[in-house]
């Protein structure tokens, strides 16, 4: 068995991945992303990401930073659509000082009034380096476009106006709502007994007591198929098309990751990158994209080219939809499409860091952990008839949206 599972009587659940390694790495996923966050205040999830960092009730910045990082650790967060993780990586002789660290500022930080106008510039900041990076803000304003009338749509960054309005009080009832152990999935992997981790994890944890948290999540409704152009201050001209996709428990999510994978995954390989940027010569970078949520999911593809070779790249990429509709993937072509993606699979592995969100991940999505093995044999179980009656309804053309960044002619 390639991992343990606990649940303490609070409800927070620990996922236990055991490994000869001198080095452990841990996070904590917590069931709370900005998708739940109410009208008004867009960014607050991610806000309060940053504010953990502040201060608590035992330590001050300088503590909560140098904590882990005195003894050579890496500790760091991020927040997306529908969660905030908190990971460190660490000798596996400091897993009691990172699991304290963890608790106190999931569940102690106060975050003071002066922190959090201080931390208002820095996100400040941040939005502005994302308005910078159209092949990053085409990516965002374009699940924008997809779920314009849900959660998902908006920013993880936020405006700058709810922003401004966010304050202590807020944030409080925030974090009262969601930050509850139930709410919760620790991921350890390291060189440990179960009994040492389930040891460490009631010391810390044990004793915490748990609210019921609800998630009112709305489920997005089908995206119309609409093209939009905008003008921006930049040089090349930069493309977004896609449509809403499968959600995580869905049964053709297998077929279209190992579709998407084959179309513009990983590597150079890529049916759309051997096509448009090998044999055309017209896009440095272009790559497909799949995101499955709770309830939904999205597809897309990202291209960005000069702007006068920008229709031909954009009918390229159609011409290659057009043949995964109307012809099946032979044996062969799909034999490599699955060897290509296990393996890819199996190196990704290699990261611990990513494979213990990953584990963590499963637990709060699925209630339980999927094995490489179960993985490899979903991948195995694909059939051509699976992928063209995925390609037939994600692709499909009135399906279809697109969103193009184009430079505009005054620019600076």
């Amino acid at each position: 068995m390639d991992h343990h599972i606990l649940t303490l009587e609070n409800g927070l659940r620990v996922v236990f991945n055991p490994t000869r390694s001198v080095i452990t790495h841990a996070c904590m996923v917590v069931n709370v992303g900005t998708r739940d966050e109410p009208s008004g205040e867009f960014g607050i999830a991610h806000f309060i990401e940053h504010l953990l960092f502040k201060r608590t009730k035992r330590r001050n910045t300088n503590q909560i930073l140098n904590r882990l990082e005195l003894v050579g650790a890496d500790l760091n967060a991020y927040t997306t659509k529908e969660y905030t993780c908190i990971h460190a990586s660490f000798l596996h002789t400091h897993l009691t000082r990172a699991i304290d660290l963890f608790e106190d500022i999931l569940f102690n930080s106060t975050f003071p009034s002066d922190e959090i106008e201080k931390e208002k510039n820095v996100i400040l900041d941040e939005i502005s380096s994302y308005q910078d990076s159209p092949e990053e803000a085409i990516a965002d304003d374009f699940e924008d476009m997809i779920f314009s009338e849900s959660g998902l749509g908006h920013n993880i960054l936020g405006t700058e106006k709810d922003l401004a309005s966010l304050n202590k009080t807020k944030i409080a009832v925030f974090v009262e709502k969601y930050y509850q152990p139930e709410n919760m999935v620790l991921g350890i992997t390291g060189d440990y007994t179960l009994n040492q981790v389930k040891r460490i994890v009631d010391r810390y944890f044990g004793n915490r007591k748990s609210k019921s948290v609800t998630h009112i999540r709305t489920p997005p409704s089908e995206p119309l198929s609409q093209k939009v152009t905008l003008t921006r201050p930049i040089n090349q001209a930069h493309y977004m098309l896609g449509t809403s996709a499968y959600p995580i428990s869905h049964e053709k999510k297998m077929p279209l990751m190992v579709l998407n994978n084959f179309l513009g995954g990983m590597g150079m390989s890529s049916r759309l990158n051997l096509l448009v940027r090998e044999k055309h010569g017209i896009a440095y970078i272009i790559e497909s994209n799949y995101t499955a949520y709770s309830d939904t999911g999205i597809f897309s593809i990202y291209f960005g080219t000069e702007h006068e070779k920008g229709r031909k790249a954009l009918a390229l990429v159609h011409g290659e939809l057009k043949k995964t509709r109307n012809k099946k993937m032979g044996s062969v072509l799909l034999k490599q499409a699955k060897n290509k993606f296990i393996g890819q699979i199996a190196l990704g592995e290699e990261n611990r860091m990513s494979l213990i969100i990953a584990m963590t991940k499963n637990l709060m999505d699925l209630g339980y952990v999927q094995t490489l093995d179960e993985l490899y044999n979903q991948i195995e179980a694909v059939t051509a008839e699976n992928i063209w009656e995925v390609a037939n309804d994600i692709f499909a053309p009135d399906r279809i949206n697109t969103l193009v960044f184009e430079p505009s002619f005054d620019k600076i």
